[in-house]
């Protein structure tokens, strides 16, 4: 049985875009195990040499979180909003705690997650909000108070805590990372080799570069 550890924020704009087609491609290889494992985005990204959103050139903003942002919503049909989302900097561990919660208690935790995703880029909701979180799990007939109360819980916090740090020992790059049998394929236009990984895995990495600086 494949599995695949999937590294994410509950706020990544391309694990958004790429959801659903994850989702997908483990309905199409039965027996594949998804496994959300939130993070806090800003350390992993950072530990990998990755500069935080303000360091960054205009130019490099403006493409990678505006234009690619735009064309991968037109083809993978999926409804954006045009900037920023104006709650991006909020804190991830209540929504991050959700998705851990959900996934520990068998519940539709690619729903949830996938809620939480689309509420932050469609509509530009504020999903460190609890009243938000509350009316999201209660649309989708998920237990309101008891996943509540996990999401706080100290489990949930250092489930996230563990997969932070699994990350960053990892060397990922970001959000979304998805690792089959220890090899990493970052970012939701990787899917495709993701989809060939599991029922086909890669030849072993055998490249080396001269050490960088």
């Amino acid at each position: 049985m494949a599995r695949i550890d999937y590294f994410y924020s509950a706020h990544s704009a391309y694990a958004y875009l790429g959801a659903q087609e994850l989702y997908s491609i483990c309905a199409a290889h039965p027996g594949t195990e998804l496994v959300h494992r939130p993070i806090l985005l800003s350390p992993v990204v950072e530990a990998a040499g990755g500069l935080s959103f303000a360091a960054r050139s205009q130019a490099h903003v403006d493409y990678f979180f505006g234009r690619e942002i735009e064309r991968w919503a037109e083809w993978r049909g999926l409804p954006v909003i045009d900037h920023r989302p104006t709650y991006h900097d909020n804190p991830l561990d209540l929504p991050n705690g959700l998705i851990i919660a959900a996934q520990r208690d068998g519940l539709d935790v690619n729903a949830l997650s996938f809620a939480i995703l689309q509420a932050h880029w469609r509509d530009d909701a504020d999903i460190a909000d609890p009243r938000l979180l509350s009316d999201l799990l209660e649309r989708l007939g998920l237990p309101v108070e008891p996943l509540m109360a996990a999401a706080r819980s100290a489990p949930a916090i250092d489930e996230q805590a563990v997969n932070t740090q699994e990350a960053i020992h990892r060397a990922l790059f970001g959000s979304p990372t998805y690792v089959i049998e220890g090899d990493p394929f970052y970012g939701q236009d990787r899917l495709e080799l993701v989809a060939r990984a599991l029922t086909r895995p890669f030849r072993p990495g055998n490249w080396h570069n001269p050490p960088v600086g």
